[in-house]
């Protein structure tokens, strides 16, 4: 078993070092150092993940002619699709990530629209599997989850209309002003809409594959810190929208929407503390999160309440009018069934 995976990963070091030789020798200048630079952070080793320093050198293309970003988004996706290794397919999501997080706008732009306008499933890897062995098998899972956390990242920024992840800490403070502004600015209906997609991005992050143990791996480790840094963007995001609709007016479907978006983040937060054990643990979040619940449960029954005014006479209760013109004194007028599910 051991001589095996030694003549497997030299088999590998060589089929990188004939790649690298190979786009080298590409008659396409601009293409082929882009392609060496994608190729050198994309490797078949399961030791580390993509050095710092190849990782800067895919991402300087983001800052060259308008034609390198493409040529290196194209070049990372012809890398992820053509793969059969997990070990590399993982690679080339970290490295992904890396545009989505520190990449240049034109960088963001050229990945978010690949290959046309984006939308979800474009990694197109839900069916992803390396069967050469079981490390690998179980890798495959990461990858899967990995690539449809990265899908639904560029989706929230889509429904954002931003990128919300912002590698300078220095702007922190202004972003976060230039976002509570738009928020304050926006309907309830936008609000709810955009609560859907963050709470939709927290569940994808929960999915997460049941092999937690493959976090020693380095690669692996690396990943998860990552994911761990847009959670936290995240939770931010979700954070000033709820403080928000904490102070405005809503009607009964509005409280239950609302309510339906709590109810999913609570079932996502077992696994989520699981995958990020021994971490913060953003206690004031979910502190948030369970205030925002009972106050909406409390409005909603106060709304409801006021539907009907309950006269009792003697051992008799009536139902009488109560906001609907249309009923005489003393016509039953029972509350209104709901179209949607009630939280409870």
């Amino acid at each position: 078993m051991a001589n095996r995976k030694r003549l497997k990963n030299l088999t590998q070091t060589l089929k990188d070092k004939a790649s690298v030789i190979a786009a080298a020798l590409s008659t396409h200048r601009h293409v082929s150092s882009i392609r060496v630079h994608v190729l050198r952070a994309t490797t078949h080793a399961l030791s580390a993940p993509p050095s710092e320093d190849s990782i800067a050198a895919v991402l300087a293309v983001g800052h060259a002619s308008h034609r390198h970003p493409r040529a290196c988004i194209d070049a990372l996706m012809d890398r992820l699709h053509r793969t059969r290794s997990a070990t590399v397919a993982l690679k080339c999501l970290y490295t992904l990530h890396n545009v989505v997080v520190k990449g240049s706008f034109v960088l963001k732009d050229q990945l978010s629209s690949y290959p046309s306008y984006g939308g979800p499933n474009f990694l197109n890897l839900s069916t992803f599997r390396d069967d050469s062995d079981l490390e690998s098998v179980e890798l495959s899972s990461w990858v899967r989850w990995y690539a449809a956390v990265l899908e639904h990242s560029l989706t929230v920024s889509r429904v954002l209309g931003y990128y919300y992840l912002q590698e300078n800490k220095k702007n922190d403070n202004i972003n976060n002003n230039n976002n509570k502004c738009l928020v304050w600015a926006a309907s309830n209906a936008d609000l709810l809409y955009k609560l859907e997609a963050l709470v939709g991005f927290v569940e994808e992050i929960s999915h997460v594959p049941e092999s937690l143990e493959l976090q020693r791996k380095e690669l692996v480790y690396e990943v998860v810190r990552l994911v761990g840094e847009n959670y936290r963007c995240v939770q931010g995001e979700i954070i000033i929208r709820l403080e928000e609709v904490g102070g405005r007016v809503m009607d009964v479907g509005e409280l239950n929407e609302m309510l339906g978006y709590l109810a999913r983040l609570e079932e996502s937060h077992e696994k989520l503390l699981l995958l990020f054990v021994n971490r913060t643990k953003n206690n004031g979040f979910w502190d948030l999160v369970e205030n925002t619940k009972l106050k909406a449960i409390h409005k909603k029954k106060e709304i409801e309440g006021k539907w009907l005014t309950v006269v009792t006479g003697g051992n008799v209760l009536e139902f009488t009018r109560s906001t609907n013109p249309f009923l005489d004194p003393g016509q039953l007028s029972p509350v209104p069934r709901l179209s949607f599910a009630t939280v409870r």
